[in-house]
C-alpha cells in the first residue's frame, strides 16, 4: 500500500532532513582540519581598563542593608565581633557576608576568602555590584566566588568577568558570544582582550567536539574582523606551524565572520504530541476508501504540527501537506481533526499544542467550527482562546463567520468579544462592508427552502420539518399529519439515510436556537441605534430569508414617517391592515416607540387580535427622557447611591458598553457608553469596582456618579436618550 501512498507518509520530510543533515555534518566533519590534543595557558591575570578598578572599588563603600542584629553586633564589638560571628555561624546572610567582605579590614576578612564558598544556585549570593567590589577589593584571591555568581548572573554581575582572562572565562565567552542572550557582553570581552585571548580559544577551535570548535572559531573570527587574521595567526604560533596554519585556514574562509563554522541547518522535528492517545483517534481513509496505516497517521498529525497561524495572517502549513489532504477523503479527515480537538480540550489544552487549533483552519467541518464557537463562548483553557478566536476568522466559511459574530456578541470574557470584532472588522473591510453589513450576510439559511422548510428522508418515509413564527420547530409526515416530534429511526428504515435525518435535524434545531437568541438581540440593538436598510436589503434579508422573516413579522418597521408590518404572504400592511407599497428609495428601520407616538396604540391592538408576540419588548417598551437639568449638567443625579449586581453591569457590556481602565489589582471602576458623531458618551463610576477575572469578588456595585462626558443638551436624540436611561433603569 505504501507506494499508493504521498510521499510524506512514507516517509516524512523531517526524517529526509535528519538524514541529510547527518550526511551533511559527517562530510563537514571530514573537511574540518584539526590538531588535537593541544593544551591551552593554565596562568590567569586580570586586564584592567584606565580607571575601572578605582571605580570599582569605589562600591565597597555602598551601604548595605543589615539586620538589626548585625548591626547590633557591628557597633558593640567592631569588626572583631562581626567577623568572629561570621566563624561561629551567626551570619549567615549572603548580603551581610559580601558586606563584611568589602567593609571589613582586610587583614581580618582576606585569610577568610579562601573558604568563602556560596553555591550560585542553591541560594543567595554576591550579585550585580557586590561582584566587581568585590574583585576589584581582592582580585584573583576572588575569582572562585566572582565567577561562578557572574556565570549565573546574566545581568550586571556579569560585567564582573570583564577584566578576567582564562580558559574559562574565554570558554564561556565563546559560549555567550554564539547565543543571543550574553553576546553583547561577549563581544566586549573580546575587543577588550583581542589576540592575548588567542591562545586560551585555539584549543578547542582545533578541536574534536563541533560545537565547543563552532563557538570558539565564532569568538576567533570576530577577534580577526576587528584586529585582522594576521594577529590571530600569530598568537596562535605558538602552538606550531600546524595549527597556525589551520586557524588561518578556516579564518580566511568564505563563511560568514562573527558565525559558527558552516554547517547544515538542524532538522526541525514535529513535538511528541504524548497526550494524544493514538489509538483513539478515527479512521483516516483515502478516496478510495483505504484506511491510512498507524504509521501513515503518525506522520500525518507531525505534518499537521508545522501548521501555524501567525496573528491576523494567513494559515503556513507544510509544504507537502496539500497532496495527503486532496488524497484523502474529507469526511474522515473532518473527523479525526475533530477527534484530536476534543482530546485537547480534555487534556486541558497542553502546552506547545497551539497547532491542534491551526490543524482546524485545514480539516473542521461545520460541525467542528460549531463546536469551537460554542466553546469560545466560555473557554476552558488558559491563554488560547484569542488564537482560537483567529482560526474561526481563517477558515472563513459562513458557519465559521457565524460564530465569530456570536462570539463577539455572546462570549463571557471582554478580551475575547473584542478580538473577535476585530476579525469581523478585517473580514468585512477586505469585502467592502461595514461590521452591520456583514452581520447580515452571516445569518445562515441552515439548508431550509424557500418555503423555510427541510424534507428529511428515512428512506420508506420521509418528513417535512420546519419553524413556525416563534421559531419553534414543527414536523409534517408524508400524510399531512403533525407530529409533536421527530420519531426515531425504526427497524424499517433506511440504516444510513435515517439516522443521518434524525441527527440533522437535532442539529437543525440546536443552530436555529442559537441563531434566533443572536438575532432577536442585533435586531434590538439595531432599534436602539436607528439603524436602516434599503428596500432591496430588506428585501434580501428579511422577507426573503427563510428563518428571519418569521421574527420579522412580528415587529413594526418604518421608512419615512410610515409604519408598517410584514404580513404572513410577505406584503406590507399599516395599522389598519391597509396595504403599504414602498419607495425604490425607501430606507427602513425597526420603529422605536417613540418614532411611533400616538400610533403605539393602534399597533398594540392590532398584534393583540393577531395573537402576535413580539420577539423583544418593542410596542409595549419603556420610555424615558432627561430631565431639564440633566441636559444642561449632564449628570443623572436620579441613579447615583442606587446599589445593583455585579452582574447586571457585566450584562451591559453585551449592549455597546465599554468597561473603563483598569486599576491597581486589576480592578475598573467604570463602565463607559460611547455614542457616534457629537453626542457625549455616558460613564457609570462604580464602588468597589470589578475586578478582572474575579468578578465575583465584589457581587453588588454602588453607582458612585453617572454622569455623561459633556452635557448632552441638544446633541442627544431622543431614542438615544430613552434607551440609555433604560439601560441604567434595567441594573437594579
Amino acid at each position: 500500500m505504501s507506494d499508493a501512498l504521498p510521499r510524506l507518509l512514507v516517509d516524512p520530510p523531517w526524517e529526509r532532513d535528519a538524514r541529510a543533515y547527518r550526511e551533511a555534518t559527517k562530510a563537514a566533519e571530514k573537511a574540518v582540519t584539526l590538531v588535537p590534543g593541544l593544551e591551552p595557558p593554565a596562568d590567569r591575570r586580570l586586564v584592567w581598563a584606565e580607571g575601572e578598578r578605582e571605580e570599582w572599588l569605589q562600591l565597597c563603600d555602598r551601604q548595605s542593608y543589615l539586620s538589626d542584629k548585625e548591626k547590633a553586633i557591628l557597633e558593640s564589638e567592631g569588626w572583631e565581633g562581626f567577623v568572629q560571628a561570621y566563624k561561629d555561624g551567626t551570619v549567615t546572610y549572603t548580603p551581610n557576608q559580601s558586606y563584611m567582605f568589602k567593609r571589613g579590614p582586610e587583614e581580618l576578612v582576606r585569610p577568610l576568602l579562601a573558604d568563602w564558598g556560596t553555591s550560585p544556585k542553591g541560594g543567595w549570593g554576591p550579585r550585580g555590584e557586590d561582584l566587581k567590589a568585590l574583585l576589584a577589593r581582592f582580585e584573583l584571591d576572588v575569582h572562585h566566588v566572582v565567577f561562578p555568581h557572574a556565570k549565573v548572573d546574566r545581568g550586571r554581575g556579569s560585567y564582573a568577568l570583564l577584566p578576567l582572562l582564562d580558559l574559562d572565562t574565554a570558554v564561556l565567552m565563546a559560549h555567550w558570544f554564539s547565543q543571543g542572550s550574553g553576546r553583547r557582553l561577549a563581544a566586549e570581552w573580546l575587543a577588550r582582550h583581542g589576540a592575548d585571548a588567542v591562545p586560551f580559544l585555539v584549543p578547542g577551535a582545533l578541536g574534536k567536539a563541533r560545537i565547543p570548535r563552532d563557538k570558539a572559531r565564532a569568538a576567533l573570527a570576530h577577534i580577526a574582523s576587528r584586529q585582522g587574521v594576521p594577529a590571530v595567526v600569530d598568537a596562535a604560533r605558538p602552538y606550531g606551524d600546524r595549527a597556525a596554519e589551520a586557524v588561518e585556514g578556516f579564518l580566511t574562509e568564505d563563511a560568514p565572520r562573527d558565525e559558527p563554522s558552516a554547517k547544515p541547518a538542524k532538522p526541525v522535528r514535529p513535538p511528541k504530541a504524548s497526550w494524544l492517545d493514538r489509538d483513539a483517534l478515527p479512521e483516516v481513509r483515502l478516496l478510495d476508501g483505504r484506511v491510512l496505516p498507524p504509521e501513515a497517521v503518525e506522520n500525518l498529525i507531525g505534518a499537521l504540527t508545522f501548521s501555524t497561524l501567525p496573528w491576523y495572517g494567513e494559515l503556513r502549513t507544510h509544504a507537502e501537506l496539500g497532496e495527503v489532504l486532496e488524497r484523502c477523503d474529507r469526511a474522515s479527515l473532518a473527523a479525526f481533526g475533530r477527534a484530536v480537538f476534543e482530546r485537547w480540550i480534555a487534556e486541558r489544552t497542553p502546552s506547545r499544542s497551539g497547532w491542534v487549533l491551526d490543524q482546524l483552519c485545514l480539516l473542521a467541518d461545520d460541525d467542528a467550527v460549531r463546536r469551537l464557537g460554542t466553546l469560545l463562548l466560555k473557554w476552558p483553557g488558559a491563554g488560547s482562546d484569542k488564537h482560537a478566536v483567529q482560526v474561526l476568522r481563517a477558515i472563513g466559511t459562513d458557519t465559521a463567520l457565524t460564530q465569530l459574530h456570536r462570539v463577539a456578541q455572546r462570549a463571557s470574557a471582554p478580551g475575547r468579544r473584542e478580538t473577535a470584532e476585530k476579525c469581523l472588522a478585517m473580514v468585512a473591510k477586505a469585502r467592502g462592508l461595514s461590521a452591520d453589513e456583514l452581520a447580515d450576510r452571516l445569518v445562515p439559511d441552515l439548508g431550509l427552502d424557500d418555503a423555510g422548510t427541510l424534507v428529511l428522508d428515512y428512506g420508506p418515509r420521509r418528513f417535512t420539518v420546519g419553524f413556525d413564527e416563534e421559531l419553534r420547530p414543527f414536523v409534517i409526515d408524508e400524510a399531512g399529519k403533525h407530529r409533536t416530534a421527530l420519531p426515531k429511526p425504526g427497524a424499517k428504515d433506511d440504516a444510513d439515510l435515517a439516522p443521518a435525518a434524525y441527527r440533522r435535524f437535532a442539529a437543525l434545531k440546536k443552530d436555529v436556537r442559537g441563531l434566533a437568541g443572536d438575532q432577536i438581540r442585533r435586531l434590538e440593538r439595531a432599534m436602539a441605534t436607528g439603524r436602516r436598510w434599503t428596500a432591496g436589503e430588506f428585501e434580501r434579508y428579511f422577507v426573503e430569508h427563510p428563518l428571519l422573516r418569521h421574527i420579522a413579522r412580528r415587529l413594526v418597521w418604518t421608512t419615512g414617517g410610515t409604519a408598517f408590518r410584514l404580513a404572513e404572504d410577505r406584503t406590507f400592511a399599516d395599522a389598519a391592515d391597509a396595504p403599504v407599497r414602498l419607495p425604490a428609495d425607501a430606507r427602513i428601520g425597526i420603529a422605536h416607540p417613540l418614532d411611533l407616538g400616538d400610533a403605539v396604540a393602534a399597533w398594540a391592538e392590532l398584534f393583540a387580535d393577531y395573537e402576535i408576540v413580539q420577539p423583544f419588548p418593542q410596542l409595549g417598551r419603556h420610555v424615558d427622557e432627561l430631565a431639564g437639568s440633566e441636559r444642561d449638567t449632564g449628570r443623572l443625579e436620579r441613579f447615583a447611591g442606587a446599589t445593583v449586581p455585579t452582574g447586571a453591569l457585566l450584562g451591559l457590556l453585551r449592549k455597546g458598553w465599554e468597561r473603563g481602565p483598569a486599576e491597581d489589582g486589576g480592578v475598573f471602576h467604570s463602565v463607559v457608553r460611547r455614542l457616534p458623531g457629537d453626542a457625549p458618551g455616558l460613564v457609570v463610576e462604580l464602588t468597589p469596582g470589578i475586578a478582572v477575572g474575579s468578578v465575583d469578588v465584589f457581587p453588588e456595585q454602588t453607582l458612585r456618579e453617572v454622569r455623561f462626558t459633556a452635557p448632552p443638551r441638544d446633541t442627544l436624540d431622543p431614542v438615544t436618550a430613552s434607551e440609555l436611561l433604560a439601560d441604567i433603569a434595567g441594573l437594579g
